[in-house]
């Protein structure tokens, strides 16, 4: 029989290991309870369906859970597995899909003849000088063996997977529309926005022009609206949105969001907002230092994947302005990613208590918005330009100077 002392240091014991991991599933999973999660004026969060007639990519984040781009790739592959597939770095992308850059029309033949099939050129190469055709696989084989297919067809070409890139943020089904605030004073900003479907009757959105980019029919979707609340918040500013989703379950896809850029390039936005996360990819990387050459700039959210993470893409290409997130006393969010790709932070959380929203997605539009303020037309040079003028405005949070957490500091609306 054990003695009384063994038995109550043993439930002690328990008691501690049960208080830790709950303690770091609340951490992980979700927002802490009785955080106070602020909200900016007039930023109105969607009355969109709780219960949609088919899955799309709000349904990845319906709770606090869908944070971490490893739950996201989990719920694709569970609820997606004949559409979505993983690299053998373990990054999700479309299944069967594959990306080639510069392909001659011999080596085109040649992969053809292994059964791949051209399934559409992107019309990025007018825009941004990219010429980049799209790859389908039909003989469904597996990701690692139909790009060593790829690979031995045409040795000198060089290919990469079709990845997918996620939002930056989660929400819980449901939420309030606050009231919208007027317009401000001054001259309407053109900006962009590369995400899901916006919802024009938004309280935030109704004195905005927007032009929908990427899809047949427009299909609104709850983050897509809340980043581009914040980034009008109310003023009547010429929004161009591309829908990288059109209602689907699964969208974000390499070779749309380097069109949708190339669109953005060809209606001249000045600043475009990306608060979408990936893996690094060439095709995108080539992209992206095209539009900071061309003088757009660009301004992307870091993602939610916890300060150990590696680095996560567009925010981490050079000359892409970083953001984290912060909470309404402008502590860093635990779950914001952390690293020089860092340039500022700014609120992450829109509205309160369960029905909020949080992530860097909605940080990232703040300092979107703060840097439209700044550019009216692209032009060589601004991307460095608008980053040190938005330095000089920020508040310095952490330790002095810019650092891995904060950037230059915080940026308000």
């Amino acid at each position: 029989m054990p003695r009384p002392i063994s038995v109550l240091a043993y439930l002690l014991a328990v008691a501690f290991l049960l208080a830790a991991a709950t303690s770091a599933r609340a951490q992980l999973l979700g927002p802490v309870r009785g955080l106070s999660s602020g909200q900016l004026p007039g930023v109105g969060l969607p009355s969109l369906p709780v219960t949609p007639l088919q899955p799309s990519v709000d349904d990845l984040l319906r709770t606090t859970r869908a944070l971490t781009r490893s739950l996201q790739v989990e719920t694709l592959l569970r609820q997606q597995p004949r559409r979505v597939a993983v690299d053998p770095q373990g990054q999700p992308v479309l299944r069967g899909e594959f990306l080639a850059m510069d392909l001659t029309n011999v080596q085109l033949a040649a992969l053809q003849a292994q059964g791949f099939v051209a399934d559409s050129q992107a019309s990025a190469d007018a825009a941004l000088g990219l010429d980049v055709v799209v790859l389908r696989d039909s003989r469904g084989r597996s990701e690692a063996s139909a790009m060593r297919a790829l690979q031995k067809a045409a040795p000198q070409v060089a290919f990469t997977y079709q990845h997918l890139y996620l939002p930056a943020g989660a929400a819980d089904a449901g939420g309030d529309v606050p009231a919208n605030t007027p317009p401000t004073a001054g001259m309407p900003r053109r900006i962009g926005m590369i995400d899901g479907g916006v919802d024009p009757a938004a309280p935030a959105l109704t004195h905005a022009h927007i032009e929908d980019h990427g899809c047949t029919k427009p299909t609104a979707s709850r983050h897509g609206t809340a980043v581009a609340s914040r980034l009008v918040d109310g003023d009547a500013d010429m929004l161009y949105a591309a829908d990288l989703w059109c209602g689907d379950a699964v969208g974000g896809v390499t070779s749309n969001l380097v069109e949708a850029l190339a669109w953005m390039a060809r209606k001249g936005v000045p600043v475009i907002n990306i608060s979408l996360v990936g893996p690094d990819n060439p095709v995108l990387a080539r992209a992206v230092q095209a539009m900071i050459a061309r003088g757009h700039v660009l301004v992307a959210a870091v993602g939610n994947d916890g300060p150990a993470a590696p680095p996560l893409f567009p925010s981490a290409y050079p000359g892409v302005i970083g953001v984290s997130g912060v909470d309404a006393h402008d502590r860093i969010l635990p779950e914001s990613g952390s690293g020089k790709q860092v340039a500022f932070c700014a609120l992450g959380v829109v509205g309160r208590g369960r029905r909020a929203m949080r992530g860097t997605s909605f940080a990232a539009p703040i300092v979107a918005r703060r840097a439209a303020q700044l550019l009216d037309a692209p032009h060589v040079g601004a991307a460095a330009e608008v980053l040190q003028r938005l330095a000089s405005q920020a508040r310095d949070l952490g330790p002095p100077g810019r650092d891995p957490r904060y950037g230059y500091g915080l940026l308000s609306p």
